[in-house]
């Protein structure tokens, strides 16, 4: 019998934790996912722009929020891939504009997840 191997673990939701039997790009289940683009559709946080929400679902999509402690700090990507952010649930972010205090996309999406 061989040695178990990182790839022998299932594929688990980013979100919830539970096992994936489709593992997906995102790394998030179906049904989290789909929480995900009901908030967003139903009561997108008011302090956002449509085009942050917007912005936001892409990120959610294309798997560029990653939770790094218990859903309330997440690693979030930038548009072109070449940096990564450190993004609270609550909205602030290290990018450009959460330093300068204005609310970013990154945190939409953080806020989507955690709602």
């Amino acid at each position: 019998m061989s040695a178990p191997t990182s790839t022998d673990h299932p594929a688990r939701c980013l979100k919830c934790r539970r096992i994936l039997r489709r593992p997906s790009p995102d790394g998030y289940g179906p049904k989290c996912r789909a929480k995900f683009r009901k908030a967003a559709r139903t009561a997108p946080p008011a302090a956002y722009q449509p085009w942050q929400i917007a912005k936001a679902m892409e990120l959610l999509e294309f798997g560029g929020l990653v939770p790094l402690r218990a859903n309330r700090i997440f690693l979030t990507v930038s548009d072109d891939g070449s940096e990564v952010y450190r993004t609270a649930a609550t909205g602030q972010c290290n990018c450009p504009a959460g330093l300068r205090s204005v609310r970013c996309y990154h945190g939409a999406a953080a806020h989507l997840v955690n709602a």
